[in-house]
């Protein structure tokens, strides 16, 4: 069982501290709103990734190639239409944090942004899920304690990061319009890249 812990704790880790729009877009929401408001988006997996485990599980591998390619495409408008709101954010800021946003909000954007960037389906199709079928089928408990240490970490890497940033900007309170301008940026790069990917693929 610890055999499965670890691996799903150390792919956990790799998925949290892997730079991408997800992790851009928290942020963005902590440069606006702060660490308080921002920690339940750190919990958008949990909500988002039950249908993709089973969409990846049961139907992915015999998805036509451009049900991919039109999540690429949606999902690169939406990280756009969420640059747009951090550039907003940009222009507006004060040095102080000024909280608009409620906490239900971020989450409901943060599981929103998850269900559509197609990252989540290919990690799990390629590296999570057989890892998690393998286990399953020597024991339901092996898979438990695989999925436990992968989200566990996951999770927590998430809140982590967020919390960093709300402390780095409290203590450095000018620190928060720069942030919001670099969440702006990264938002723009990973929307566009998502498009091209989308468009170009064969």
């Amino acid at each position: 069982m610890i055999v499965y812990l670890l691996q799903g704790m150390t792919l956990g880790l790799s998925a949290a501290a892997s730079p991408g729009p997800f992790q851009a877009y928290l942020l963005a929401q902590t440069s606006k709103n702060g660490w308080q408001r921002t920690l339940p988006a750190a919990l958008a997996p949990l909500l988002s990734d039950g249908p993709i485990i089973a969409l990846t599980l049961l139907v992915l591998t015999q998805t036509p190639d451009w049900f991919l390619r039109a999540l690429r495409i949606v999902g690169g408008f939406f990280i756009l239409y969420l640059a747009q709101k951090a550039y907003t954010t940009f222009k507006t800021t004060s040095p102080t944090l000024q909280p608009v946003e409620a906490a239900g909000q971020s989450l409901l954007e943060a599981t929103l942004m998850n269900a559509l960037n197609p990252n989540p389906y290919i990690f799990w199709s390629i590296i999570v899920g057989p890892i998690l079928l393998e286990g399953w089928q020597q024991s339901a408990s092996l898979g438990v304690s695989f999925v436990v240490g992968f989200y566990g970490t996951l999770v927590g890497g998430f809140a982590g990061f967020i919390i960093l940033f709300g402390v780095a900007q409290r203590l450095v309170p000018r620190i928060n319009r720069a942030l919001s301008g670099l969440s702006a940026l990264a938002l723009v790069i990973f929307g566009f890249y998502q498009l091209w990917l989308g468009i170009t693929a064969r």
